[in-house]
């Protein structure tokens, strides 16, 4: 499996595989043709108000990434994350696509994280809070 990171606004190439856009909102001018993204999934970006509040505060990449967690655990966000882990494991080079401008910093990089482990946001609330369960496969 290969999970790449790229900016939307950079040209798509052939090695990019499946282009997953996971931003909510569509990067501006960007036009979609051009874009090659297979699939659009706005269910596993972070919520309008997770989103604004990191873009006010960017030194505070920890407690976003916290926040982030806890959105991916909820009960919406599991068939569009178990799309992406099915993705991931065919096989084929996955892009995860982001308009950031800070490559190190986004919710790309959360998602890749968990893709490379294979591994479902942290359900403890106790020390181990941020320790990333792996990933249950017994629906297989």
């Amino acid at each position: 499996m290969t999970v790449a990171l790229k900016r939307a606004y950079d040209k798509p190439g052939l090695a990019d595989g499946t282009r997953i856009l996971v931003d909510r909102l569509w990067p501006r001018g960007v036009e979609k043709e051009a874009a090659h993204i297979a699939w659009w999934a706005k269910e596993l970006a972070p919520s309008t108000a997770l989103r604004q509040w990191f873009h006010a505060r960017p030194s505070m990449w920890g407690e976003f990434r916290t926040r982030y967690l806890e959105e991916l655990r909820a009960p919406e966000a599991q068939a569009p994350l178990e799309k992406l882990y099915s993705l991931a494991e065919g096989g084929k080079p996955v892009t995860l696509i982001f308009a950031s401008r800070d490559a190190e910093h986004n919710q790309a990089v959360v998602l890749k994280e968990l893709l490379e482990g294979m591994r479902k946001p942290p359900t403890s609330s106790g020390p181990q809070k941020n320790a990333l369960p792996m990933r249950a496969r017994a629906r297989r």
